[in-house]
C-alpha cells in the first residue's frame, strides 16, 4: 500500500512541487464540457460515498502504460493494483480536504508555467507544448489542473507528517555506531534428522490444533460460475490482413514518424528585406537542382550558425517542438526530400528530411498486423457486443447465448468474493456474481465492460454458503501443520539443551560454519533470520563466546558469537542509513494514518 503512495509521490504533481510559484487561469483556454476526471461511468468502487468510475481506472492504467512503467502485456494484471491505488489516493485526498488544505488557482498557474517540460527553448511557457505534452500523457489541461491540485494537497499532508518527527543527534550517532558494527560468529543448523525420534502426532493433538486454528480452515461463501467473454483481440487474431495493407499502413505511418531534419535559414529585417532573403533561397534551390549538396550549401549560406557547420542538422524532431509552418513542411516530406521555402518568425527556411526515425517494415509487421486487424473487426465486435447485451438479458441460460454468438461457454472452479483468478478477478466481476439478481434470482449478469476490448457475462451454476470445513476433510493439512509445529518445537528444545551445555563449558562435536565480520546489511549467503539473531546476542566478555539459537524456517540454528567489531566509519553509508531511518519514520506515520483511515472508511468494491 505504501508503495502506491511512494509511486504517486513521483508523479507529475509531486515533481511540479519542486518548481516555484504565478500566472493567470486565462493561459489555459476553454475546456470541453465534460472533464476526464469528472466523467460518468460504471462505478468500480466507492470510498465514503465518493465513486471511482471505470473510466478513471482505465485512465490510470493507460497512463501507467504510456509512461513506460508497465509493459502493455501486463495491462490486465495491472487493474487491481491501480484500483487499490485509487482507493488510497481518495482516502488521503478526503482527509486532506477535511483538514482544510488548500491550493489556489494562482498557485497552480505558477507551478505549471515554471515546469521546464512546458517551456520553449527560451525558457518561456509554451501553450502548444503544454497541450501536446499533456495529450501524450492522457490529460486535458483541465484534468491536469484537477489532478495537480489533488497531488499538491496530498503532498502537503505527507510532508506535514514527515516533518512532524525528528531524530536527536545522540540517536543519529548511536544509529551510526550500530550500523557500522560487524560480528564474527559460528553457526550450525539443526534439522529434523538430528532428532532421536520424530515427534508423534496423535488424535488429541490434531483435534487441539484444529480447534485452535478453525479460522484457517473456514471456507468462504463460494459459487461456481458459467461465463462467456467477448474479446476483440481474439477476433482480430482470426482476421486476414494482406501484405499490401500492411505495406500501405507502414508508408502512411511515415507522415507521423519522428525524423532527422536539416535546414538552411536566411533571416530578413534590418540587414536585408524579405524579398532579398527569398531570392537567396531561390538561388539555393537552383544550385540544389544542379546537384550541389544540401550540407555544403547550409555551411555556405545558412544564417543559423549553431547548425551550419553541421550541414544544417537539427537532429531528430517530434511534433510539438517547432512552429506550425516548419512542422507542416518537415512532416510532409519523405526521406531525402527538400521543402519549398518556409517562413517562420525567425526567417525563411529550406527544410530537408535526412532520416525517418521508425522501425523497418519487417520489424513493424507484427504491430501493424495487430493494429489493422483490430480496426478491421471493430464493427463486428460492436455488433456482437450489442447482441450479447440483448441475448443475455432475454435468455434463461448462458449456454444458448454462447451458442448464438459463437463464444466458448467457460466454467470456473469454486470461487469466493475475493478469491477469483484471471478474468474473474477484475473489478466488478465478483460483485456481479454475488449480486441479488444473479445469485438469488438466478439471472444472467449485466454485460460487464472489462476494458475497451472485452465484455463478459456470467451466471451462477452452483452456490454454497460459508462454512468451517470438518476435520475429516482437512485432516492431511492439519496433520502436516501439527507435524511441522512439533518438529520445530523439538528442534528448539534440542537447541536450548545444547546451548546450555555449551554455556556450561562442555565440548560438543559440532560441525560449525564460520562467518567473519558479518554486517547488519548482510552481503553474504546467510539468512536474514540468522543475522538478526546473531546481532541480538550480548557482547562476549573476554575470550568466552556467547551462545544462542535462531529459528530459520524449518531449521533451528545454533550460534556461537565470538567477537563484536566496531567497524570502519563510512560517511556515505551512515548518511544514507540516517536518511532511511527518517524516511521509515515518515512512512510509518503515513502508514498509521492510512490504517486508521481504512478502518473508519466505508469502502465498497
Amino acid at each position: 500500500m505504501l508503495q502506491s503512495i511512494r509511486d504517486r509521490s513521483r508523479s507529475w504533481g509531486a515533481k511540479i512541487i519542486i518548481g516555484a510559484v504565478v500566472v493567470t487561469l486565462a493561459l489555459f483556454g476553454v475546456e470541453s464540457l465534460v472533464g476526464l476526471l469528472g466523467s460518468s461511468g460504471d462505478e468500480v468502487a466507492e470510498v465514503n460515498g465518493e465513486a471511482i468510475t471505470r473510466q478513471q481506472l482505465e485512465m490510470e492504467v493507460q497512463r501507467a502504460i504510456r509512461s513506460g512503467q508497465v509493459p502493455p502485456e501486463q495491462e490486465r494484471a495491472l487493474r487491481a493494483e491501480m484500483l487499490d491505488m485509487l482507493v488510497t489516493d481518495r482516502l488521503l485526498t478526503q482527509y486532506a480536504e477535511e483538514g482544510g488544505l488548500h491550493v489556489s488557482e494562482e498557485q497552480l498557474d505558477q507551478l505549471i508555467v515554471n515546469l521546464p517540460e512546458f517551456q520553449d527553448a527560451n525558457g518561456r511557457f509554451d501553450r502548444d507544448l503544454f497541450r501536446n505534452r499533456l495529450a501524450s500523457a492522457g490529460f486535458t489541461p483541465l484534468s491536469f489542473r484537477q489532478q495537480l491540485s489533488v497531488d499538491v494537497k496530498r503532498q502537503q499532508l505527507q510532508q506535514g507528517l514527515a516533518v512532524s518527527d525528528f531524530t536527536l543527534e545522540e540517536e543519529r550517532e548511536r544509529l551510526a555506531a550500530l550500523q557500522r558494527q560487524t560480528r564474527t560468529f559460528r553457526h550450525h543448523a539443526l534439522v529434523p534428522a538430528d532428532l532421536e525420534t520424530p515427534p508423534e502426532v496423535d488424535e488429541q493433538a490434531l483435534e487441539e490444533y484444529y480447534a485452535a486454528h478453525e479460522a484457517d480452515y473456514r471456507r468462504p461463501e463460494q459459487v461456481r460460475l458459467n461465463y462467456v467473454v467477448l474479446d476483440r483481440q481474439q477476433m482480430a487474431e482470426q482476421a486476414e490482413v494482406s501484405e499490401e495493407a500492411l505495406r500501405e499502413a507502414w508508408e502512411e505511418g511515415a507522415a507521423e514518424a519522428d525524423r532527422r531534419v536539416s535546414h538552411i535559414m536566411v533571416t530578413f529585417g534590418d540587414a536585408r528585406s524579405r524579398e532579398e532573403a527569398e531570392a537567396i533561397l531561390e538561388q539555393v534551390q537552383q544550385r540544389l537542382a544542379g546537384g550541389e549538396a544540401f550540407d555544403q550549401l547550409a555551411a555556405e549560406v545558412s544564417d543559423d550558425t549553431s547548425t551550419s557547420d553541421d550541414g544544417g542538422d537539427l537532429g531528430i524532431i517530434s511534433r510539438g517542438f517547432f512552429g506550425e509552418a516548419f512542422e507542416e513542411a518537415a512532416f510532409s516530406l519523405g526521406e531525402g526530400e527538400v521543402s519549398e521555402i518556409v517562413e517562420t518568425d525567425n526567417g525563411l527556411h529550406l527544410v530537408k528530411v535526412t532520416e525517418l526515425d521508425r522501425p523497418a517494415f519487417d520489424e513493424s509487421r507484427d504491430q501493424l498486423r495487430r493494429q489493422l486487424a483490430r480496426e478491421q473487426v471493430t464493427d463486428a465486435f460492436n455488433e456482437q457486443a450489442q447482441r450479447l447485451i440483448d441475448d443475455s438479458f432475454a435468455a434463461e441460460d448462458l449456454a444458448s447465448v454462447a451458442e448464438d454468438l459463437g463464444l466458448e461457454l467457460q466454467q470456473s472452479d469454486w470461487v469466493g468474493r475475493d478469491g477469483a483468478d484471471g478474468v474473474l478477478s477484475e473489478p466488478g466481476v465478483m460483485e456481479q456474481a454475488f449480486s441479488g439478481d444473479v445469485l438469488e434470482e438466478g439471472y444472467n449478469s449485466e454485460v460487464i465492460e472489462l476494458d475497451e476490448d472485452r465484455r463478459l457475462v456470467l451466471r451462477v451454476a452452483e452456490h454454497r454458503e460459508a462454512t468451517t470445513l470438518p476435520l475429516a476433510e482437512v485432516r492431511d493439512e492439519v496433520e502436516a501443520a501439527v507435524r511441522r509445529e512439533k518438529t520445530r518445537e523439538a528442534l528448539v528444545e534440542l537447541a536450548a539443551e545444547r546451548v546450555e551445555r555449551l554455556r556450561a563449558g562442555e565440548s560438543l562435536a559440532i560441525a560449525w560454519q564460520q562467518a567473519d565480520a558479518v554486517s547488519r546489511q548482510g552481503g553474504s549467503d546467510l539468512s536474514e533470520a540468522l543475522i538478526e539473531a546473531a546481532f541480538r546476542l550480548p557482547h562476549p566478555e573476554g575470550d568466552a563466546p556467547v551462545y544462542g539459537h535462531a529459528v530459520d524456517g524449518e531449521r533451528v540454528v545454533l550460534i556461537a558469537l565470538d567477537e563484536v567489531q566496531p567497524g570502519e566509519p563510512n560517511e556515505q553509508i551512515e548518511s544514507f542509513v540516517a536518511r532511511m531511518a527518517e524516511r521509515l519514520r515518515a512512512q510509518a506515520a503515513i502508514q498509521g494514518l492510512l490504517d486508521d483511515l481504512r478502518e473508519d472508511a466505508e469502502i465498497r468494491r
